[in-house]
Order: C-alpha cells, then structure tokens, then sequence
C-alpha cells in the first residue's frame, strides 16, 4: 500500500523546473554550464515596484488580506484589463493569486470532474495537462508543429471538441514557442466556440507585453465579447514586469468561477503576500513605458539567437512573435552518434548530450508535447545567448 494520493500520482515533476535544478547543481560545483531552461527574465523588477514593496513593509502592511486580493490591487487590475484589452470587470470578477500557475490551478480544480476535457494546444507549458490531471479530467492534446507555426486551426479545434469538452486552454504568446495568435486567428477559434455552448475558453496572456515585428496582442474575451461570459483571462506581473519571485498571477471572469476559485484558495494558500500585492499594485498602476524598452531588447536576443540556430545544420528555428523563447525543430540530428558512438534517438538524448557535452542546458521537446525539439529560453544577455549557441553549434558538428 503506498501512503501517497491517487491525485498526487497522476502528475509528475515540472521538467523545466528540474532542468533549473539541475543546472544550479552543476554550477554549485564549479562546472561552467550555461543554463537556458528557465522561463525567467533576467531584468530587475523595476526601482518603482520595489519601492512600492518597501513602503509596504514599512507601512506595516504586513497582515492577512482578503483572500483572493486586496481592493487596491483589484481596482488596479481592472484598470490594467480595460486599459490594455477594452475588457470590462467588476472587482468582484477578479481573482488574485500566488503566482500564474496557482490561478490555472485553481480554476481547473474548481471546475473540472472526473470524464471532462480539457483541450490542451501542443506545444503546452508542461503544468496545462498535468494541472488537468491532478483534478481528475482528461487533456486532449492537440498538436501544432511547426510547419503550421506552431498554431492550432480552427478545423483541428472542432475535430477535438465532444460532449466531454469543458475547456479550451489558448496560450498566446507561447510558452514554449513565443507563437501568437493574430486577432483574426483568435476569431475563427471563436466561431468555433460558438458552436459548442458548453465549451469554455481560458485565455492564458502571461506574455502580453512581450511581442515583436509590428505584432499586435490580442485577447479572446476582447475579439469575441459575446464569449465573454465563457471566458477566463488569465494574466500576472511575472514576466512583463520581472516579478517571477513576487508571485502574483490574477484573472477575470465570471462571478460565479471567481467565487469558486475563492472558495478552494481559502482552504489551500489562503491570500497572497501582502508585500507582493503593494507592489504589484504600483506596477500595474505605475509608468508601463519601460515594457516596449525590454521587448525591444528581448527582440535583439531573439534575432541573434534565431539566426544563429538557423545556420546550424540539422536544427530549424521558427521565428517567433512573442514572449522570450525559441522552439527549434531537430529531425535533422535525430539518429546521428556521437563521438562516444551514443545513438541520438530522440530530443531528450539530444538535450542530455548538449548538457554533458556542451555545457549548455534546455528543455527537450517531449516535455511540451511536441517533438523532435527543444526549448531555448533567451531571456539572457546578447554574450551568453552568442557563447551558449557557439558550444550548441560545436555539439552537433562532433555528430556523426
């Protein structure tokens, strides 16, 4: 008999997650590896947001707070979805959260039963099906390479969509690919929806402020507002604002879910960190100008990372719209040895090899869903993105 739940046995560890451990391990021994894994951007969070934070801590702002958010950082978020999506919502239709994944979690765990689906566009971040799973649902993954940019069509979501379907999870810009959904190809998704009043829609835009080339973000409740009320749009200050330690993810939507998701936060973390929501209050609230500054900056690592992929021989780099990783497809290397005479028979081995071999850390395909790939997070500077493709590159040219 073992003492573990069934629940705790159908999800399995964060692969990006241990790739980050596993990189602190081998630099805490003195190895020189360069780590490309984690999804975390290595700005500060911005002088006036901790600010915020410290005048908080002073302030003595150190209490419980409603559950699920403070009335300031609510009315700041708001503020930050009619402002930035034309989304209007009462503060009574706000969640707030511990973090992104927290409000995922909580909205599949207070919504999905044992026999319902979740559609899940691959490749996923790799919490989508295992969140599904720990609450007793099914993930029906719906796979999306890159010869079709790495984007669901509108055929493929109806084709996945029974009588079982609660949700559709859209993740746009992605985590893994930085692939965006236009307007118009979140409008034909929509037509779909519309024809399956029982579907669900979860928008996850946690790489709103992050986009390139003259692309312009687009929400679903924004370009479908009759699927409003089907609709839960899900966003935080992590990655835009650099607040990943922070923790502070939120959502709006409906009263009756915002509620539901309440009614589980308060018998599981119960609010957020004071401290944390001050300051995400300040940077919702704050000068956003400094966004369109780092995703410039963002957009030169994509550039230089991007083209230095594309001219390694077996490996091609779709160019992404958004957030800050690349997702470059491998079937050129998958069956070559190495100097070890080690047959590379799939992505996982590849990224073992650029680790052991190489120095240089990722996230293999598999991990996402979609395969033979790897997932290169380049929210580093422009010398180690150069230096981590060099050894990439010195990789696979030992391949034989």
């Amino acid at each position: 008999m073992t003492f573990t739940s069934a629940a705790l046995g159908r999800i399995k560890p964060s692969a990006t997650l241990a790739m980050t451990s596993r990189v602190l391990e081998l630099q805490a021994k003195g190895i020189d590896v360069i780590g490309l894994g984690a999804g975390e951007p290595d700005f500060p969070t911005p002088d006036f947001v901790k600010e915020a934070g410290i005048a908080a801590i002073n302030a003595n702002k150190t209490k419980y707070t409603n559950v699920d958010g403070t009335a300031e950082l609510k009315a700041a978020i708001v503020a930050k979805f009619k402002r930035d999506n034309g989304l209007e919502y009462a503060p009574g239709q706000i969640s707030v959260n511990v973090g992104g994944k927290h409000t995922l979690f909580n909205a599949l765990v207070a919504t999905v039963d044992p026999g319902d689906e979740v559609i899940i566009p691959a490749p996923y971040w790799v919490s989508y099906p295992d969140i599904v799973e720990f609450a007793g649902g099914t993930p029906v993954i719906v796979k999306a390479g890159a010869a079709q940019a790495y984007k669901i069509t509108p055929e493929q979501l109806d084709a996945a969509i029974t009588p079982k379907t609660k949700w559709v999870l859209l993740n746009s810009p992605s985590n893994p690919t930085g692939a965006g959904y236009s307007a118009d190809e979140l409008k034909a998704l929509a037509e779909v929806v519309r024809r399956h009043p029982h579907v669900w829609v979860m928008a996850d835009d946690m790489y709103e402020h992050i986009v390139y080339d003259g692309f312009t973000f687009a929400t679903f409740a924004e370009v479908a507002p009759d699927l409003y009320e089907r609709t839960l749009t899900v966003n935080g200050c992590s990655k835009a604002y650099s607040m990943t330690g922070w923790r502070i993810g939120f959502a709006g939507g409906p009263l009756w879910l915002i509620k539901a998701m309440a009614k589980l936060q308060s018998q599981s973390t119960s609010n957020p960190c004071s401290i944390a929501q001050a300051a995400a209050t300040a940077a919702l609230n704050g000068d956003q100008g400094f966004l369109k500054e780092r995703a410039a900056a963002f957009q030169i690592r994509r550039d230089l990372v991007v083209d230095r992929l594309n001219a390694i021989p077996g490996i091609t780099c779709p160019t992404p719209e958004g957030a800050f990783y690349v997702y470059p497809e491998v079937s050129g290397l998958i069956g070559k040895s190495t100097p070890g005479g080690l047959v590379i028979q799939n992505d996982e081995m590849l990224i073992g090899y650029f680790l052991d071999e190489g120095r240089v850390a990722a996230v293999h395909g598999g991990a996402f869903g979609v395969e033979p790939a790897f997932r290169v997070s380049y929210a580093t500077s422009e010398t180690i993105l150069s230096e981590a493709c060099d050894r990439i590159a010195t990789a696979v040219a030992a391949l034989k």
